[in-house]
């Protein structure tokens, strides 16, 4: 039995879902237009940069949820996925994960996006098991917080491990485990795995597989990528 953990933004998808919902909910006239715009870009350049503050940019995300009804916030949810993310999602990365599911490994997509907006993206990739930061609810309405620990950098190890053991599983029941990720903000969990790949990776991350040895593929092609098994 194998163990194939996928990053989301920029992995599996050619995008960021993150950056994406909060510029739907611009246009949609939801949030503050010019207030939103910089504050997403300023976000997205300190993730890149590996200096985001993620409670402070969870703060940032999260607000908008807590301003609508749930009804409201999945009907917009609908149409961002036929918008914006259904095109993001490269046949690549659509074979990939179907490989990985065909061969029987348990596969995870392992996000810092809140589940919110990860979740429905997740089924659209046929993945059932979903590690992603918990927006925080009351009687069904998002309340603008987090729960618990982030799905972010060492969070994600912390997170993943938790799922294991909820799930009467730990590393070592594996053959092989396996992350897939875009970004150096995922080193500590490429680093925890037996296979790292890197994949359409930023410039510190492939200079750091590079140097390593690690396995580099893009997902940005028409052909899908092939899956190294290992016994």
């Amino acid at each position: 039995m194998n163990l194939t953990l996928f990053d989301l933004d920029n992995t599996l998808l050619a995008g960021d879902s993150d950056f994406e919902w909060a510029q739907f909910l611009i246009r949609r006239g939801l949030v503050d237009a010019e207030l939103y715009e910089a504050k997403n870009a300023e976000f997205y350049a300190q993730y890149q940069a590996g200096t985001l503050d993620i409670h402070a940019f969870l703060d940032f995300q999260l607000a908008p949820l807590a301003r609508h009804e749930r009804r409201e916030l999945e009907a917009l949810h609908a149409e961002f996925m036929r918008e914006v993310i259904e095109p993001m999602m490269t046949p690549a990365a659509k074979a990939l994960v179907r490989d990985h599911l065909a061969a029987g490994d348990v596969v995870a997509i392992v996000t810092a996006t809140n589940a919110f907006v990860t979740g429905p993206i997740a089924r659209a990739f046929g993945v059932c098991h979903l590690i992603a930061t918990i927006p925080e609810q009351h009687n069904g309405r998002f309340t603008g917080r987090c729960r618990g620990t982030p799905a972010f950098q060492a969070g994600k190890i912390e997170r993943v491990e938790s799922w294991l053991e909820s799930l009467g599983l730990w590393w070592t029941n594996f053959s092989c485990t396996t992350f897939y990720s875009d970004s150096h903000n995922d080193l500590p969990l490429l680093e925890r795995v037996a296979e790292p790949v890197a994949v359409d990776p930023d410039e510190r991350l492939r200079s750091h597989a590079l140097r390593h040895g690690w396995r580099i593929l893009s997902l940005r092609q028409a052909e899908p990528s092939s899956v190294t098994r290992h016994p």
